[in-house]
Parts: structure tokens; sequence; C-alpha cells
């Protein structure tokens, strides 16, 4: 009614699910009572969804987080949200409210339209990046991507050398691999493969943030705030790669002993290798 959302029946299965009309960052949420009432909501719960279909909870650190919500019919209770939400729906599910009264919400969202590219593989496709070698850096290489799927196997990125040297991501039984391997293991036998695994269930149609970075030896392996750092002994040194970056998939199949081989399955959003839009540079060629 005019005085806010408060449901006929007020019981732990209530819900307002708001849809915003597009994919939004959200940055804050504020919450007040019913107007003119003693209904409002004294915990609650943030939802969050792409499709209306598919629900995540917020979470903060690392667990999930019950909002405390109001006191009082009028007053404005105001939350930043410590890390900001990209959907475009939202659900905000009461748990527990004024026991002299019932549920009752006014809500107001803040944030912005998130832009964003995005790119869907059919598990039969790759994108292939090929790169100047002059703009190459010696020093630094930073990839960072997003993904989501349904599939628990699949090739995010890979990057082929000579002599079978290459660098691989990989979607193992729904957790994220990256493996460096040296070929050549009659020259370097104790450095001649790094695999490092990251992740559980990130086939849950949400979308997961992969950043690798490379200063030097040093390697920083990051799946959603989850970062393993390892010095990589001179691997990069003697891995000889090429100047071709593939996502999605293996271009030529057999070329290397990755584990399941299978293409990339799912959507692609903001693909950056050194600061390259690589999604937006296939679209604009």
């Amino acid at each position: 009614g005019a005085g806010g959302w408060s449901p006929l029946v007020s019981n732990k299965y209530q819900w307002l699910q708001i849809d915003l009309g597009e994919r939004t960052e959200i940055t804050a949420v504020a919450t007040q009572g019913g107007y003119g009432s003693s209904d409002w909501v004294t915990s609650y719960l943030l939802m969050f969804s792409d499709s209306g279909q598919n629900w995540k909870q917020y979470r903060q650190e690392e667990s999930i987080w019950a909002f405390s919500g109001n006191t009082n019919a009028d007053s404005v209770v105001y939350y930043k949200l410590q890390h900001s939400i990209k959907a475009r729906f939202l659900r905000f599910v009461p748990l527990d409210w004024n026991p002299n009264g019932r549920i009752g919400m006014r809500i107001e969202v803040y944030g912005c339209t998130y832009r964003s590219e995005v790119v869907g593989f059919d598990g039969k496709s790759c994108l292939i990046y090929t790169f100047n070698q002059k703009l190459m850096s010696a020093l630094k290489d930073v990839i960072s991507l997003k993904f989501k799927t349904m599939q628990s196997d699949g090739i995010l990125l890979h990057r082929e050398g000579q002599n079978g040297d290459h660098i691989t991501l990989e979607l193992i039984k729904g957790k994220l691999s990256l493996l460096i391997n040296l070929g050549d293991t009659k020259s370097h036998p104790s450095n001649a493969q790094i695999n490092i695994t990251l992740g559980s269930l990130l086939d849950d149609q949400h979308w997961h943030s992969v950043l690798i970075e490379h200063f030097n030896n040093q390697v920083n392996f990051t799946v959603d705030k989850h970062t393993h750092h390892f010095h990589a002994k001179g691997e990069f040194n003697y891995l000889d790669l090429e100047y071709e970056l593939s996502f999605g998939g293996i271009p030529v199949p057999g070329k290397s002993g990755t584990v399941s081989r299978r293409n990339f399955h799912g959507c692609f959003e903001n693909i950056y290798y050194n600061g390259v839009n690589i999604i937006d540079l296939a679209r604009r060629h």
C-alpha cells in the first residue's frame, strides 16, 4: 500500500523482490518501516540475481550477512555495502520484525547502471588474441576476467609455447586450476610443472572473477578474492611462449597435454590483458 510493503502474512517465507530493469552496480541500501505504523523489520538478508531464477546471498567477510534493520517505523537505516553487487534483481528477505507489529518495509537502493562487455561461448568455439611482440612488457603480465557457467569442466584460457611449454587456466570439476607446464623437462626437471587449484562449485551460474598477475617471477593467482602467491623459480624465464592467447578453448586440439580439452560453455565478461579490452577489440574487428 501507500505506506510501504507489508505482506498479508508475517512469517519467514516472505520477501520483497525488486527488478531494476537492467544490470546495476548496487553500492548501498536503506530501509524504513511502514509509514505511520508499528510495522518494521529488525533484521533481513539481501539476495541478488541476474535472471530472477538463480539467487545468491550477499556475503561479508565470507559469511552470509544479516543486516540489522529498523527499531521504529520512520528512522532510515542506511548501509554502504562493503562489496558492491552487480545484478538486475534484488530480494529483501525479513528474518525478524517488531513483535508488536508485522513485517513492514520501505526501501531505497543506491547505485548506477553497470556497463560491461559480455560474450557467450557454446562449448565449440574460442576467442584468439594475437598481440604485437613490441608491445610486450617483460616485467609485468596481467590477465583479468569474469566467467559464469553451469558446466563443471572447460578451458578458460590457454597460451602455447615452443617445445610443449604452455599456461592453461581450466575449470575441472567446478574448481579452477592454473597449470604452468615446461615441456622441456630434461633441461629443467625440478621445475617441470606448477599446478595451483582455487575455488569450488564455480559452475553455479553466478559470476566469478579471476586475476592472474605476473611480476618478474612472482605470480599472484586470484579467484573471487582468494589469492595464491607463488614464486616461479625462473620458470617464466624458461617459458618460451607465443604472442597469442586463446580464451574458451585450445585452438589446435592435442597440441598440449591438458586434462580434459573440453572447451568452455558459458559467458565471459570484461576480459582484459595488460589493459586491453579483449571482447571490445573482438567486436570492433
